[in-house]
């Protein structure tokens, strides 16, 4: 049996426990993921195909690994310009493991009301964490503030006797005039 999801802008055509590289998807390494992106469905004698999904169809999936993709140049340039941009990309990746197609709704819709049970009692068991002493101590009282300093006007008024007298510019020397010479 075989199936085509859709999941990260592309189609995958899948069969029971292959290993395909998707697109980054949330989820650890072991963690179950379900596919209702089914576009088709199909074994040796028949193939249904979705408009556009096929109604309760759905794909399981376990994480292997999330990683990375090879790393992508993306070189510009603006030719008599003087213009050259290079940059690397590595897009990541989520490497998954088909583990069963369902064609009808039943097999799946049990397998996940048997997963929202487990959560459900997961939820009503309050978690209590043991307090430490660090957060049992009070914090410490902050420092006592400075006094606040003088206005900034005041302190660059200064009376005008106390100024320096400006130096009178110098006057340049006169050059004396040559005189012409006698025959």
């Amino acid at each position: 049996m075989f199936a085509v999801i859709r999941t990260g802008g592309k189609q995958y055509r899948v069969a029971k426990n292959d290993v395909i590289t998707v697109e980054k998807l949330a989820g650890d390494e072991g963690a179950k993921l379900e596919f209702g992106d089914v576009l088709a469905v199909g074994d040796s004698k028949a193939t249904k195909f979705g408009t556009p999904l096929v109604e309760g169809a759905s794909v399981a999936a376990t994480v292997l690994e999330q990683t990375r993709g090879d790393k992508i140049i993306v070189f510009k340039k603006k030719r008599r310009h003087n213009y050259r941009r290079r940059k690397g990309h590595r897009q990541d990746l989520t490497v998954l493991r088909i583990t069963d197609i369902f064609a009808d709704g039943k097999k799946a819709a049990a397998k996940t009301a048997a997963k929202t049970e487990a959560k459900t009692e997961a939820k009503a068991k309050p978690k209590t964490a043991p307090k430490t002493e660090a957060k049992a101590k009070p914090k410490a009282k902050p420092a006592a503030k400075k006094p606040a300093a003088k206005p900034k006007a005041e302190a660059k008024a200064k009376p005008a006797a106390a100024r320096p007298a400006a130096k009178p510019k110098a006057k340049p020397k006169a050059k004396p005039e040559a005189k012409p010479k006698e025959k």
